[in-house]
């Protein structure tokens, strides 16, 4: 077996691929990639089908080295590149031949990379899926949620592309922009009082240091949710009002049921958006209907062959 050698893993790099699914009935999360966008870029530079394993870089500095002649996609957060010291192009394809290594450093915007292997990295699925859940202990390498570490290999086959390929500028998303989060009502939203939904809307929110993969938690004024008393099935994206009247919003590693009444969900789109927002980033939030929400999305997949 041959790949690439791990010789620095990082603060928390995972094997991703496209999510654990049909398994929240037995409390097992979904996972995949926080930024979906990314990911499939990364996949798509080398003509890899949707879902392909591939490997989200929290942070940065990361080294590999290959022990296999193949190519690379990198895509995400904009981190300095080299192979074997040379720079390299962000959202683009390369070659990287046996003996080389590749360095990443830290991110200077965004916060996860996502890196591709063409054919995709291999391992061994656990209900079906690859991606890494840390908490539950499922997938990655190992089978049991671990992180990369220095010492491991990630398996993956030769391959010899005719070219390398870009990411139309117009495509790449600027990370250093203030974002404006969309959001579809629902839920719980009309038993809010009014007033605390257009306090939602209406000011500034700061992305939390305690997020995670679990869920983007903010700060701000908090609101007042009304009463629940009986706990429901949850999915990515949905708005939780907690006591404290901090909302949280979850993301891919999210519990599979929750009893925090909901203001909304996030346009899915814009969640892939809020994975790559640093702590203390200031956000703002403004209504998306259903529709128009579903026609994005739709368009989205149709694009990359989902």
């Amino acid at each position: 077996m041959s790949g690439l050698r791990v010789l620095r893993g990082g603060p928390l790099s995972l094997l991703q691929d496209g999510g654990r699914r049909g398994w929240q009935h037995l409390g097992v999360s979904p996972g995949g990639p926080l930024d979906e966008h990314a990911a499939a870029w990364a996949n798509r530079l080398l003509g890899n089908p949707w879902g392909t394993p591939l490997l989200e870089i929290a942070l940065g500095d990361v080294e590999l080295r290959a022990e296999v002649d193949t190519w690379l996609a990198l895509t995400g957060a904009e981190l300095p590149a080299t192979r074997d010291g040379q720079p390299l192009p962000g959202w683009s394809s390369f070659a990287l031949r046996a003996g080389q290594c590749l360095r990443l450093g830290f991110a200077r915007s965004g916060q996860r990379a996502y890196l591709a292997v063409a054919g995709g990295f291999r391992a061994a699925p656990v209900l079906g899926s690859v991606s890494t859940q840390v908490r539950e202990g499922l997938g990655g390498l190992d089978g049991q949620g671990g992180p990369l570490a220095a010492g491991d290999l990630l398996p993956c086959g030769t391959a010899h592309l005719a070219r390398a390929a870009s990411v139309p500028w117009r495509y790449r998303p600027d990370y250093r922009a203030a974002p404006l989060l969309r959001v579809i009502s629902g839920g719980d939203a009309e038993a809010f009082d009014p007033a605390q939904v257009q306090a939602f809307f209406a000011q500034d929110w700061q992305l939390s240091p305690q997020s995670d993969r679990m869920g983007a938690r903010l700060q701000g004024q908090p609101l007042r949710a009304p009463l629940r008393q009986w706990s429901q099935g949850v999915t990515r994206g949905a708005i939780q009002v907690p006591p404290d009247g901090q909302p949280i919003i979850l993301q891919a590693d999210h519990q599979s049921m929750g009893g925090y009444p909901l203001l909304g969900w996030l346009h899915p789109l814009d969640l892939w958006r809020l994975a790559q927002c640093p702590a203390q980033q200031a956000l703002r939030f403004t209504p998306v209907s259903l529709g128009e929400a579903q026609t994005e999305l739709r368009a989205f997949y149709r694009f990359f062959g989902r």
